[in-house]
């Protein structure tokens, strides 16, 4: 069952207002405001953001309003080219990246921002991701082998193995996938969840990995895998147009095959 550890009393309230200094070519944008060290509930703040000076993307839209207006909003950013996944949050409704998130494609319609559901918030915009990093090691996604003697160079692989990882490598653990399923939110201390299975496919389907039936013994649990009742929330909000639900579904095939031989 899944515990929700908000604030006491926690309701989320309308908070301040900050307006442009000038402009009209203005977009209102709504921030989640939570800080753990000054005991109030959880709020709402609005900024107007001068667009005609602004970058063209809702990370552009919380640097601008970091750097010009509220200095003590928190989020995290880092590349802005959408492959690290840091800036990772709840968009108007969707989970994905702010940084490849474009401000027209909400056609001067208000912009409401909130951290990745259903994960403890540390503050703001930053949800903490111990939890969601220690089941991605426990997949240990690293390439296991026993081989002697060790090639000289490196593990070789036909063309054909190698579009096997296709749809799978490119996956940048930014949780958003993650916190948009319903069975993680309610079954997240046992259920991996799409992105860490996806992660775990990724080795499973790799030709060069000799340790396939001791990852898929470690993955046959009731919860592990079984969790994932193919809602495909994790593929509709994926941003980088990933299927974690796919890869999960090829778990399940390799866990019944390997007990039919």
């Amino acid at each position: 069952m899944a515990e929700f550890r908000l604030p006491k009393n926690s309701r989320v309230q309308k908070g301040k207002h900050h307006k442009a200094a000038s402009g009209t070519n203005l977009t209102t944008v709504k921030v989640y405001r939570w800080s753990p060290d000054d005991g109030e509930n959880p709020r709402t703040d609005t900024y107007e953001v001068d667009m005609d000076n602004c970058g063209p993307m809702v990370l552009d839209a919380l640097i601008k309003i970091k750097d010009e207006m509220d200095s003590t909003v928190t989020f995290r950013r880092s590349c802005r080219e959408g492959i690290c996944g840091s800036c990772a949050m709840n968009i108007n409704g969707t989970n994905t990246l702010a940084c490849t998130t474009s401000i027209k494609q909400f056609k001067g319609k208000e912009i409401a921002i909130y951290p990745l559901p259903h994960m403890e918030v540390i503050k703001d915009l930053v949800p903490d991701l111990t939890h969601f990093y220690a089941q991605y090691a426990s997949i240990k996604p690293w390439m296991q082998t026993d081989s002697v003697p060790l090639p000289d160079k490196e593990r070789l692989q036909s063309i054909e193995e190698r579009e096997q990882l296709d749809g799978l490598y490119e996956c940048i653990l930014c949780a958003c996938c993650q916190t948009s399923c319903p069975s993680y939110w309610w079954n997240g201390d046992r259920y991996l969840g799409p992105a860490v299975l996806l992660q775990s496919y990724r080795w499973l389907a790799d030709s060069r990995d000799e340790y396939t039936g001791e990852r898929l013994e470690d993955l046959e649990d009731p919860f592990k895998v079984y969790r994932c009742h193919t809602i495909m929330n994790c593929a509709n909000t994926c941003p980088k147009g990933l299927n974690p639900g796919k890869a999960i579904g090829e778990i399940k095939k390799m866990i019944a095959q390997r007990h039919a031989l």
